[in-house]
Protein backbone atom coordinates (compact mmCIF):
# COMPACT_ATOMS: atom_id res chain seq x y z
CA UNK A 1 0.00 0.00 0.00
CA UNK A 2 2.60 2.56 1.35
CA UNK A 3 4.31 1.61 -1.96
CA UNK A 4 1.74 2.23 -4.29
CA UNK A 5 1.28 5.73 -2.83
CA UNK A 6 4.85 6.96 -2.74
CA UNK A 7 4.25 5.71 -6.35
CA UNK A 8 1.47 7.53 -7.36
CA UNK A 9 3.32 10.73 -6.04
CA UNK A 10 5.99 10.58 -7.85
CA UNK A 11 4.17 9.96 -10.92
CA UNK A 12 1.80 13.35 -10.25
CA UNK A 13 5.56 15.10 -9.11
CA UNK A 14 7.00 13.98 -12.30
CA UNK A 15 4.05 15.35 -14.29
CA UNK A 16 3.96 18.64 -12.56
CA UNK A 17 8.03 19.05 -13.25
CA UNK A 18 7.27 18.63 -16.87
CA UNK A 19 5.01 21.92 -15.89
CA UNK A 20 7.84 24.35 -14.80
CA UNK A 21 7.79 25.81 -17.81
CA UNK A 22 4.51 27.42 -16.65
CA UNK A 23 5.93 28.51 -13.38
CA UNK A 24 8.67 30.18 -14.82
CA UNK A 25 6.69 32.13 -17.79
CA UNK A 26 4.88 33.46 -14.76
CA UNK A 27 7.23 34.54 -12.92
CA UNK A 28 8.26 36.51 -16.21
CA UNK A 29 4.87 37.77 -16.74
CA UNK A 30 5.04 39.05 -13.37
CA UNK A 31 7.98 40.59 -12.94
CA UNK A 32 7.15 42.94 -16.69
CA UNK A 33 5.06 45.57 -15.26
CA UNK A 34 7.35 45.46 -12.34
CA UNK A 35 10.32 46.20 -14.43
CA UNK A 36 8.56 48.34 -16.79
CA UNK A 37 7.40 51.06 -14.21
CA UNK A 38 11.33 51.33 -12.67
CA UNK A 39 12.65 51.70 -16.20
CA UNK A 40 9.53 53.79 -17.77
CA UNK A 41 10.25 56.62 -14.74
CA UNK A 42 13.65 56.05 -15.41
CA UNK A 43 14.03 57.04 -19.23
CA UNK A 44 11.13 60.08 -19.31
CA UNK A 45 12.93 61.18 -15.94
CA UNK A 46 16.55 60.77 -16.48
CA UNK A 47 17.52 63.86 -15.75
CA UNK A 48 15.32 64.08 -12.38
CA UNK A 49 16.74 60.32 -11.46
CA UNK A 50 20.46 61.79 -11.88
CA UNK A 51 19.43 64.43 -10.03
CA UNK A 52 18.35 62.23 -6.76
CA UNK A 53 21.05 60.23 -7.11
CA UNK A 54 23.74 62.90 -6.56
CA UNK A 55 21.38 64.84 -3.91
CA UNK A 56 22.79 64.26 -0.66
CA UNK A 57 20.90 62.13 2.09
CA UNK A 58 20.21 64.96 4.08
CA UNK A 59 18.24 66.24 1.39
CA UNK A 60 16.12 63.24 0.49
CA UNK A 61 18.38 61.35 -2.30
CA UNK A 62 21.22 59.45 -2.59
CA UNK A 63 24.30 60.73 -2.24
CA UNK A 64 26.19 58.89 -4.82
CA UNK A 65 29.33 59.72 -6.73
CA UNK A 66 28.91 59.53 -10.50
CA UNK A 67 25.32 60.25 -10.99
CA UNK A 68 24.72 60.53 -14.26
CA UNK A 69 26.81 56.99 -14.94
CA UNK A 70 25.20 55.11 -12.47
CA UNK A 71 21.65 56.19 -13.13
CA UNK A 72 22.35 55.31 -16.76
CA UNK A 73 23.94 52.28 -15.63
CA UNK A 74 20.73 51.73 -14.07
CA UNK A 75 18.38 53.01 -16.59
CA UNK A 76 20.01 50.63 -19.01
CA UNK A 77 20.00 47.60 -16.90
CA UNK A 78 16.27 47.89 -16.13
CA UNK A 79 15.52 48.75 -20.41
CA UNK A 80 17.24 45.67 -20.96
CA UNK A 81 16.22 43.62 -18.28
CA UNK A 82 12.76 44.45 -19.20
CA UNK A 83 12.93 42.65 -22.90
CA UNK A 84 15.33 39.95 -22.38
CA UNK A 85 12.75 39.04 -19.62
CA UNK A 86 9.76 39.45 -21.60
CA UNK A 87 11.14 37.40 -24.61
CA UNK A 88 12.93 35.02 -22.43
CA UNK A 89 16.27 36.18 -23.84
CA UNK A 90 19.79 35.40 -22.29
CA UNK A 91 17.54 34.80 -19.04
CA UNK A 92 20.05 33.68 -16.71
CA UNK A 93 22.67 36.14 -18.05
CA UNK A 94 20.12 39.40 -17.56
CA UNK A 95 19.02 38.07 -14.22
CA UNK A 96 22.47 39.32 -12.59
CA UNK A 97 22.68 42.65 -13.22
CA UNK A 98 18.72 43.18 -12.27
CA UNK A 99 19.79 41.39 -8.73
CA UNK A 100 21.72 43.72 -8.44
CA UNK A 101 19.52 46.49 -8.81
CA UNK A 102 17.58 45.26 -6.57
CA UNK A 103 19.79 44.66 -4.01
CA UNK A 104 21.43 48.14 -4.41
CA UNK A 105 16.97 49.73 -4.15
CA UNK A 106 17.12 47.13 -1.24
CA UNK A 107 19.72 48.84 0.70
CA UNK A 108 19.87 52.14 -0.41
CA UNK A 109 15.93 53.27 -0.62
CA UNK A 110 14.45 50.76 1.32
CA UNK A 111 16.50 48.93 4.13
CA UNK A 112 15.99 51.82 6.50
CA UNK A 113 12.02 51.58 6.54
CA UNK A 114 12.41 47.71 7.67
CA UNK A 115 10.63 45.17 6.18
CA UNK A 116 6.96 45.86 5.77
CA UNK A 117 5.88 47.64 1.71
CA UNK A 118 2.70 48.84 3.35
CA UNK A 119 2.17 49.59 7.12
CA UNK A 120 0.56 47.67 9.88
CA UNK A 121 -2.24 48.95 11.93
CA UNK A 122 -0.25 49.56 14.52
CA UNK A 123 2.31 51.24 12.80
CA UNK A 124 2.41 55.52 13.67
CA UNK A 125 1.58 56.35 9.84
CA UNK A 126 -1.36 53.95 9.70
CA UNK A 127 -3.37 55.47 13.14
CA UNK A 128 -2.70 58.82 11.74
CA UNK A 129 -4.62 57.68 8.75
CA UNK A 130 -7.29 55.89 10.33
CA UNK A 131 -7.59 58.78 12.48
CA UNK A 132 -8.37 61.10 9.30
CA UNK A 133 -10.84 58.55 8.02
CA UNK A 134 -12.36 58.78 11.11
CA UNK A 135 -12.32 62.63 10.95
CA UNK A 136 -13.59 62.73 7.00
CA UNK A 137 -16.48 60.64 7.44
CA UNK A 138 -17.93 62.46 10.85
CA UNK A 139 -17.59 65.69 8.85
CA UNK A 140 -17.63 65.27 5.04
CA UNK A 141 -18.99 61.73 4.71
CA UNK A 142 -19.76 62.05 0.95
CA UNK A 143 -15.69 62.92 0.37
CA UNK A 144 -15.30 59.41 2.48
CA UNK A 145 -17.50 57.47 0.40
CA UNK A 146 -15.60 58.82 -2.38
CA UNK A 147 -12.07 58.14 -1.50
CA UNK A 148 -12.90 54.74 -0.12
CA UNK A 149 -15.51 53.37 -3.03
CA UNK A 150 -12.38 51.92 -4.82
CA UNK A 151 -10.66 50.26 -2.06
CA UNK A 152 -9.35 50.95 1.56
CA UNK A 153 -6.40 53.56 1.47
CA UNK A 154 -2.97 52.60 2.86
CA UNK A 155 0.05 53.93 3.82
CA UNK A 156 3.12 52.97 2.06
CA UNK A 157 6.02 52.15 4.46
CA UNK A 158 8.17 51.64 1.59
CA UNK A 159 10.49 48.62 3.30
CA UNK A 160 12.26 45.61 1.58
CA UNK A 161 9.50 43.66 1.38
CA UNK A 162 8.79 43.93 -2.35
CA UNK A 163 12.07 44.25 -3.46
CA UNK A 164 12.67 41.10 -1.55
CA UNK A 165 10.64 39.21 -3.39
CA UNK A 166 11.34 40.89 -6.98
CA UNK A 167 14.73 39.68 -6.07
CA UNK A 168 14.20 36.22 -5.26
CA UNK A 169 12.31 35.87 -8.17
CA UNK A 170 15.06 36.48 -10.46
CA UNK A 171 17.29 34.15 -8.11
CA UNK A 172 14.65 31.31 -9.58
CA UNK A 173 14.98 32.83 -12.97
CA UNK A 174 19.09 32.87 -12.70
CA UNK A 175 19.03 29.42 -11.49
CA UNK A 176 15.96 27.63 -13.27
CA UNK A 177 16.26 30.23 -16.67
CA UNK A 178 13.50 31.27 -18.53
CA UNK A 179 11.48 27.98 -19.31
CA UNK A 180 10.72 25.54 -21.95
CA UNK A 181 8.56 26.17 -25.05
CA UNK A 182 7.85 29.81 -23.68
CA UNK A 183 11.24 31.52 -23.99
CA UNK A 184 13.88 32.38 -27.10
CA UNK A 185 16.38 30.61 -25.02
CA UNK A 186 14.68 27.73 -24.98
CA UNK A 187 14.28 27.52 -29.04
CA UNK A 188 17.75 28.95 -29.35
CA UNK A 189 19.10 26.21 -27.81
CA UNK A 190 17.30 23.56 -29.89
CA UNK A 191 18.52 25.46 -32.99
CA UNK A 192 21.76 25.39 -31.61
CA UNK A 193 21.93 21.46 -30.66
CA UNK A 194 20.81 20.53 -33.86
CA UNK A 195 23.26 22.69 -35.79
CA UNK A 196 26.06 20.56 -33.84
CA UNK A 197 24.75 17.30 -34.63
CA UNK A 198 24.94 18.19 -37.79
Amino acid sequence: MFTKVVSRYNTIVSTIMKLDFIALLLIRLYLIPVIYEGAHSKVLGFSGTVAWFAQPTAEGGLGLPFPWLLAFLATSTEVLGLICIALGLFTRIMAIPMMVVMSVASLMVHWSHGWLAIASNNMESSQRMTAFLQWLIENFPGRYNYITQLGDPVILNNGIEFSATYFIMLLVLLVYGGGKYLSVDHWLKVAFRSYFKK
